[in-house]
């Protein structure tokens, strides 16, 4: 199902960019673990201080055994559109690492920038492969360090769903009246030559 994207860029962008939105609505089907892969390996090219590649992703495709579980570490609000997904992908960050020429480790300040790219690397594939996402928050953080083994070193970050635009029909009203591509700030509110001006 398309819906209409009628979004402007401020100053000339690659369409793609303007193209990219989150929906909720998705058809069900099953995604090819060389297809997520791939939108995986794009993730794994984003830049990194130090070259540090702090991010790690941890999924489930639907139709495996590992589906209904990482359905139940989403909350309740995600998990009630969610379920018609295809993956759900969560993104760690390693918060602490051994700079090149040192011994000791100490604390990656960019990790959680750094898997910022690396979602923003996915998500442009998966789109650009002709596939949705939708980044959320809303995850159970705690559940998934203790369901998935997530070692004290790594942050949570968020969550990804991903998968086939669906019919908006199987959403709530609410959720329904927000299916469409979301605006943007004008570049002016949110970037500025010398001082802070926000």
């Amino acid at each position: 199902m398309s819906i209409p994207n009628s979004r402007q860029a401020d100053f000339p962008v690659d369409p793609q960019f303007v193209a990219r939105w989150s929906p909720r609505a998705f058809s069900g089907e099953p995604i090819a673990e060389g297809t997520l892969l791939t939108f995986l390996e794009a993730a794994r090219w984003a830049p990194s201080a130090f070259n540090s590649q702090p991010w790690r992703f941890l999924y489930a495709r639907r139709g495996t055994s590992d589906w209904d579980l990482y359905l139940g570490l989403v909350n309740d609000f995600n998990r009630a559109w969610a379920q018609s997904a295809s993956a759900i992908v969560f993104i760690l960050s390693q918060t602490r690492f051994t700079p090149p020429g040192k011994t000791e480790d100490q604390d990656l300040a960019t990790h959680a920038f750094d898997a910022g790219a690396a979602w923003a690397h996915l998500a442009l594939q998966a789109s650009l492969s002709g596939w949705s996402t939708h980044g959320i928050a809303g995850i159970e953080r705690d559940k998934i360090r203790a369901t998935l083994d997530v070692p004290p070193a790594y942050a949570i970050q968020a969550g990804v769903v991903i998968g086939k635009p669906g019919d908006i029909a199987q959403l709530s009203e609410s959720l329904r009246q927000r299916e469409t591509p979301s605006p943007r700030q004008p570049l002016s509110a949110l970037a500025f030559a010398g001082k802070f001006r926000g």
